[in-house]
């Protein structure tokens, strides 16, 4: 993988994390030095080698500490999800953000690699091969995705001679040790509880998650080796294998060995009992995510597949591992469990 190799000090937020601790583990065994921020205790991390400090991204002086004498940062950690207060988003996603930024200038940090999403363009509609001239979307179905678009503005505005900025947007990772989508699946398929949402399969792509880590390696390496070309943008990250969402949803719930979904929901009765949802649960102050949301509706029913182009010319970036290699690494871990 491209990237690292220097003995350069990295520091890695969220580093706990599913992709944190993907991005970490390649780090160390690149020889750079690590240093994770996370809220919680991880000893497996430590024991491969990764400084781990325990702090909070919204704590200022938290994040100042953990990122002294670092060269480089790959902010990944945030609040994500499609249910929950609007304050508590914002404070770790954008006031979390803006801490890491405000840290680089005051350590004298000059790169900062920002872990985006594919869903702050998102309006609700399909997206068949959109580029990164698709613009922010102006109404969003979510607080992860509102304050998701607010930290990489702000990543990409600061972008300049002291700091070069770059915002990656990896869509639906996966693979071993996932501790979100595919045990997700995987869950509701044995409980009978999931089911395909619209009447057309839809195109979508996904990310398996050495690839994921890949990119980071490579947007990285591109800052480090003055390659500025890419320094206040954003990309797109995917497989470059755009399937069907229901293909994608069986293949995961065949490496759990759960019988393939075949259910199916109409998109605007789906839509409408997750607006419904989304009111008696806010009434209730219900806490528990619903199972169904507008967002999660309108996800599950458009398409999302993107062109990477400019990710493959300006970051030098070309997935390695297949879906079908990467669903028999995903399968063989699961066995295993």
């Amino acid at each position: 993988m491209a990237g690292g190799g220097n003995g350069m000090k990295v520091l890695v937020t969220g580093a706990g994390g599913f992709l944190g601790a993907a991005i970490s583990r390649q780090l160390i065994k690149q020889g750079d030095d690590v240093v994770g921020l996370a809220r919680g205790t991880y000893h497996e991390m430590e024991a491969l080698g990764v400084s781990m400090f325990q702090g909070d991204i919204t704590n200022i002086q938290d994040v100042k500490q953990a990122s002294f004498g670092c060269d480089i940062v790959f902010h990944v950690a945030a609040k994500a999800g499609v249910w929950g207060k609007y304050n508590d988003y914002y404070k770790t996603n954008v006031t979390g953000t803006q801490n890491i930024i405000d840290a680089c200038y005051e350590n004298g940090i000059n790169h900062l690699v920002y872990t985006s999403t594919p869903s702050v363009v998102f309006t609700g509609e399909d997206e068949n091969g959109i580029d990164e001239s698709t613009p922010y979307a102006k109404k969003h179905l979510c607080h992860y995705t509102n304050t998701k678009a607010m930290a990489e503005k702000l990543v990409l505005s600061h972008n300049g001679d002291k700091l070069k900025t770059v915002a990656l947007r990896p869509h639906l990772i996966w693979g071993p040790g996932d501790n979100h989508l595919v045990p997700r699946i995987i869950a509701r398929g044995k409980a009978g509880k999931i089911k395909l949402i619209g009447s057309v399969d839809k195109l979508v792509d996904c990310l398996y998650i050495d690839n994921a880590v890949l990119a980071h390696l490579a947007a990285a390496n591109c800052l480090k080796q003055g390659h500025y070309s890419c320094a206040g943008k954003a990309y797109f990250i995917s497989n470059d294998e755009p399937l069907l969402m229901k293909s994608l949803i069986n293949k995961i719930l065949k490496c759990g060995q759960v019988a393939p979904v075949t259910k199916r929901v109409n998109g605007a009765v789906a839509f409408g009992v997750g607006g419904m949802l989304e009111m008696l649960y806010g009434l209730l102050r219900i806490k528990q995510e619903p199972i169904m949301t507008r967002f999660v509706a309108k996800q599950l029913s458009c398409s999302h597949w993107f062109d990477i182009s400019n990710a493959k010319n300006d970051l030098g970036y070309t997935p390695y591992v297949s879906i079908d290699e990467g669903m028999v690494k995903l399968e063989a871990c699961l066995k295993d469990m």
